[in-house]
């Protein structure tokens, strides 16, 4: 990697850190992507620890599927096979997908060549495993061992400034749980159903899912999944 490289990719590495609004954190990507031939961007959170591998999309754009057409991320989730391949890799990995008789298909590659739309995964990890990933895509990409570790980098740090804004609480000061709401929490984080906490704690359904509803209330979230995942990071519960 030239030395110009590094620094260009540190710069933005520095910026996306420090960007306060997800837009920031958006400009920032784009500016160096684009000249890479990236074009199209998902940035999500995601667990190897739930059924649905996605959690939360955090930014998707671009001309994914061909026609022009922004995409939303209901519909990038439906069509987008490759995102589960997140569960098997440990590093950030090239993909293709190309149009054919029987609709699109996608394949994990080496070097993506020829035509069709083609990108980078990168799957993100931290103290409970995968985390988030960040993909990236375009016609005419840079899949050059330089453009796959600058672009990782600037991914990786993406996903968490992005988490930081968008799942930060509202107030300056996490609220504490109490001790039923961190047993709710816990019995969730291990797996468990609400019918089978309610009879382990001897309360009803109604009363775990108050519990869970005041949980993300206190903690500043929206779903389950980002409270769990609050709590382990503040101390409330064991990871």
């Amino acid at each position: 990697m030239s030395v110009v490289a590094a620094e260009t990719a540190l710069r933005s590495v520095l910026a996306i850190e420090g960007a306060e609004e997800l837009a920031a954190i958006e400009n920032e990507v784009r500016a160096y992507a684009a000249p890479l031939g990236y074009d199209r961007f998902v940035l999500f959170s995601a667990s190897a620890a739930q059924d649905e591998v996605l959690q939360s999309i955090y930014w998707v754009e671009g001309d994914w599927f061909g026609g022009g057409h922004s995409v939303d991320a209901e519909t990038y989730v439906r069509r987008c096979p490759v995102t589960r391949h997140i569960l098997e890799a440990r590093e950030p990995f090239f993909w293709t997908k190309t149009v054919g008789e029987d609709g699109d298909l996608y394949r994990v590659v080496r070097v993506p060549r020829g035509r069709g739309i083609h990108g980078l995964q990168v799957p993100v990890f931290g103290p409970l495993g995968l985390e988030g990933a960040m993909s990236l895509g375009g016609e005419r990409i840079d899949a050059a061992p330089q453009a796959r570790l600058t672009l990782g980098l600037i991914a990786v740090a993406a996903f968490f400034a992005a988490r930081r804004i968008l799942e930060a609480p509202t107030d300056d000061v996490v609220g504490r749980l109490s001790d039923r709401e961190r047993q709710v929490l816990t019995w969730t984080a291990a797996g468990r159903r609400q019918v089978e906490i309610a009879a382990t704690l001897g309360l009803s359904e109604r009363t775990v899912e108050n519990h869970l509803r005041r949980i993300r209330k206190r903690l500043g979230v929206t779903t389950t999944a980002q409270a769990i995942r609050v709590a382990i990071r503040n101390g409330e519960i064991a990871a």
